[in-house]
């Protein structure tokens, strides 16, 4: 229930005692350190003296950081006006008790006593909540899928097919090979390690972003074999197949990220790639090893034989969108970031330098929370940016917590 103003000199707050674990939120435990399996939630009454003595010790420890009414202008550093009330005084147990690792919040609140930290957090949770910024979000950035397919579709699908699938015989389909080997390749085009004056020249401006998404964004087509003729004798070319098949995998599907697959890619290209190893123009001592007994013939019935062979997709899944992500975020945090768990953070209305940055933490392990850890390990940094973004431009709003009555 969203405060009234009329009610903010009265307030009377849910605090904790001791240390909280409600609830079914999977994240929750493990917020700070200071919240312990069996410690239980109690109700605390704030008066307003309790009110004023916070806001006297927030003055005098909290302001000139988090701002006067806990809006912060400074970068970096939160926002604390209504915040949840809980998570705030458990939050400064873990500063006090040095589990946060921040030495300028530990110095802040380590002589405090536990009564000051419960009128501390009251009066922060008390005050009106920051406005969501007023300038539009802006366009979201790109998923890598999409931003992959932008660039692929403008510099890549002129020769490689508009899906990755080859038409052009000597020219490699792109389905059905890992993101990484993808990725190294176009890095070996263009450091000149693989040489190709075309593919050195298309890859010139080309950053690891962009190569990354490129690469993902054909991980993702439909594995389809090459539209392209095919000679040599497959039959001779199953033989000869069996010594790669520790690396290339059985049929042609390899289970190594930095090993391509060879399953319908185009035989001429099969062909060109063993005469560069032999030749030494590709530089890879096993593959030249492997391809320094073949000849013409060989090469072009082992060709024949993968080509002929059925792709298959690598284990790799879509990335969430940023509407994907937020749905997770918000089971926890609340619809919007409107935290309704008196343990969980509002996330609404907050700065987004410093969403960013505690985001940026928990992937590093700076932050200890596991859950958060886990949630924060699938994102990219553009995931990272659009979500702090979209808190940020979320609309925070104050809620009461108050006892309920036993059944």
């Amino acid at each position: 229930m969203a405060m009234q103003p009329s009610t903010k000199s009265l307030l009377i707050f849910a605090a904790i005692a001791g240390a909280a674990i409600v609830g079914n939120c999977p994240g929750a435990a493990a917020q700070s350190a200071a919240i312990q399996p069996g410690d239980e939630l109690r109700t605390l009454n704030v008066s307003p003296v309790d009110i004023a003595d916070g806001k006297r010790l927030a003055e005098m420890n909290c302001t000139s950081c988090h701002g006067a009414n806990g809006i912060s202008i400074t970068q970096g550093i939160p926002h604390l006006a209504g915040q949840r009330p809980a998570y705030l005084y458990v939050e400064l147990k873990a500063y006090q008790s040095g589990n946060r690792g921040d030495n300028i919040m530990s110095n802040a609140v380590k002589f405090l006593s536990d009564d000051a930290l419960v009128k501390v957090a009251a009066y922060f949770a008390g005050l009106d909540p920051a406005p969501a910024l007023a300038t539009p979000a802006g366009p979201a950035k790109l998923d890598p899928v999409q931003a992959g397919k932008t660039v692929a579709t403008a510099a890549c699908s002129g020769c490689h097919g508009n899906a990755g699938v080859t038409q052009i015989p000597a020219t490699p389909s792109l389905v059905g090979l890992d993101p990484k080997y993808l990725t190294d390749a176009m890095k070996a085009y263009k450091t000149g390690q693989r040489k190709n004056d075309t593919m050195k020249a298309m890859l010139a401006s080309v950053g690891e972003p962009a190569m990354n998404n490129i690469a993902l964004f054909y991980a993702l087509q439909a594995p389809t074999a090459a539209k392209t003729p095919v000679a040599g004798d497959q039959v001779a070319g199953k033989d000869a197949a069996a010594g790669c098949a520790g690396c290339h995998g059985d049929l042609g599907v390899s289970g190594s990220p930095a090993t391509p697959s060879l399953a319908g890619q185009d035989a001429q290209y099969i062909v060109a790639a063993l005469q560069a190893y032999k030749g030494g123009s590709r530089s890879d001592e096993t593959m030249k090893g492997m391809a320094a007994s073949l000849d013409d013939n060989a090469m072009k019935n082992l060709a024949a034989y993968y080509a002929a062979q059925a792709p298959k997709a690598p284990n790799v899944r879509k990335p969430l969108t940023t509407e994907e992500w937020t749905q997770r975020c918000d089971r926890c945090h609340g619809v919007n970031g409107n935290s309704t768990d008196p343990r969980l953070p509002m996330l609404a209305g907050q700065r987004a330098d410093y969403l960013l940055k505690a985001l940026q933490g928990y992937r590093a392990r700076t932050r200890k929370s596991s859950e958060m850890a886990a949630m924060s390990d699938g994102l990219s940094e553009d995931d990272l940016d659009n979500l702090a973004a979209h808190y940020a431009h979320q609309k925070a709003r104050a809620v009461l917590f108050v006892p309920l009555p036993g059944k």
